[in-house]
């Protein structure tokens, strides 16, 4: 695995789009490290100090997740370095669109990302720009769809997307018109845990949990697994923390995941930052879900972890450990030996997922929430069986899969 692992890292990306806003200090590049199948596919994000190797291992990161998720195309992703919470965030983005929408029509998908919101900004800014939508250029150069085809999946693209949630199963409040994109990673990464104890043995039933975000993706993954019978005992946000240790109730998750401002944990109790980074790695748990931002996961917090009964990390977060690496870095490697690592590009493949699953086939009418949300428990599931069916220890899990991813892109 570390042979095939290091014949991809090195391997140099295919096209790599440089652009220097001529009106702002902003700096954005679209790597795409491979036009497999035609095509690439990756979202768009915004950080100030982000640079080109952000972006180049994020391209990487995408590659590998589609040999789960599907379409079989190359990883791409498209990163802006620019303060998004400057108020000319809106006319740069505008601008980037615009420089790359040639990529956009002819082989580039992209999507919402970091500070980047696929609903508000990439659907209208792009179709300003004369894109049909986002990934019309994997329609084009991946799929080589008729006129017809192509506007019937962009039809279903554009509505499934953005679909409103009907279904309760799926929604903490029908009355806020949650949509697919809200709510599909963090389920996901839910589903991830529940097949990873169905397939590898045990029950999800009464397992305590560990959330880091409460974005949308750590909320909705705390959400859905405490509609699964775990027990979230401890979440730690960039704005502070909780602790229960019996577990939120049904209804206390609910109103956590209501009451969010914006993407960060809001309640009235909050344990400030620094003290709950002192207790919470200590808390008796068995599920870890680390959904903040890349590379944060230190080696002391997952042995702290360990101690405390930690079985399985199901990442939210792409690369959620504090590796310099592009994968496999030596926490990566660490937790991998010592625990369950349900590697990221299956755990938050949902997403991805939803996109290929609306491009790929014409999907029944009227749309419905069940049909989306059991496609990507369903991908999880099998990407999960494959793995133990190549080594059923529940050790090393990460490595195995990426055995397997590795073996179709090199």
């Amino acid at each position: 695995m570390k042979e095939l692992l290091k014949k991809y890292e090195n391997k140099q990306p295919e096209i790599v789009f440089h652009w220097k806003d001529q009106e702002t200090e902003a700096e954005g590049w679209t790597v795409i490290n491979s036009l497999r199948g035609g095509a690439a596919g990756g979202g768009t994000r915004m950080r100030k100090g982000l640079d080109m190797n952000e972006v180049l291992s994020l391209a990487k990161t995408m590659e590998v997740k589609f040999t789960v998720s599907g379409p079989a195309i190359g990883g791409a992703k498209s990163g802006i370095n620019f303060d998004p919470n400057d108020p000319r965030k809106e006319e740069v983005l505008r601008r980037w669109y615009k420089a790359v929408s040639p990529l956009l029509k002819f082989y580039y998908g992209t999507g919402g990302d970091l500070n980047v919101d696929e609903i508000h900004d990439v659907i209208p800014m792009t179709e300003e720009c004369g894109v049909w939508h986002p990934q019309e250029g994997v329609f084009n150069g991946h799929f080589k769809p008729t006129e017809a085809e192509k506007i019937n999946r962009i039809g279903q693209l554009r509505h499934g997307v953005i679909k409103v949630i009907e279904d309760q199963k799926y929604s903490p409040d029908l009355s806020k018109k949650y949509t697919v994109a809200d709510m599909l990673t963090g389920y996901g990464v839910a589903e991830a845990v529940k097949h990873y104890y169905h397939i590898y043995g045990g029950n999800i039933e009464g397992k305590r949990a560990i959330i880091q975000g409460f974005g949308n993706v750590g909320a909705a993954a705390a959400y859905y697994l405490t509609q699964l019978g775990a027990k979230v005992v401890g979440i730690i946000d960039i704005s502070g923390g909780l602790i229960s240790e019996k577990g939120f109730s049904m209804e206390e998750m609910t109103h956590l995941f209501l009451h969010k401002d914006k993407n960060k944990l809001n309640a009235a109790s909050l344990i400030p930052f620094e003290e709950i980074n002192e207790k919470i790695w200590s808390l008796p748990s068995e599920i870890f879900i680390p959904a903040a931002a890349s590379r944060l996961v230190t080696e002391a917090q997952v042995t702290k972890m360990i101690a405390s009964g930690l079985e399985v990390i199901s990442p939210g977060a792409n690369v959620p450990f504090a590796d310099k690496e592009i994968f496999f870095g030596p926490i990566m490697e660490f937790a991998d030996k010592k625990v369950s690592l349900l590697p990221d590009f299956i755990s938050n493949c949902g997403i991805a997922r939803v996109f290929a699953y609306l491009m790929e086939s014409k999907v029944e009418l009227p749309m419905k929430d069940s049909a989306i949300f059991e496609d990507t428990s369903t991908t999880i599931k099998k990407a999960l069986e494959k793995t133990y069916q190549k080594n059923n220890s529940k050790k090393e899990i990460c490595k195995t899969a990426f055995e397997i991813a590795l073996n179709q892109l090199v």
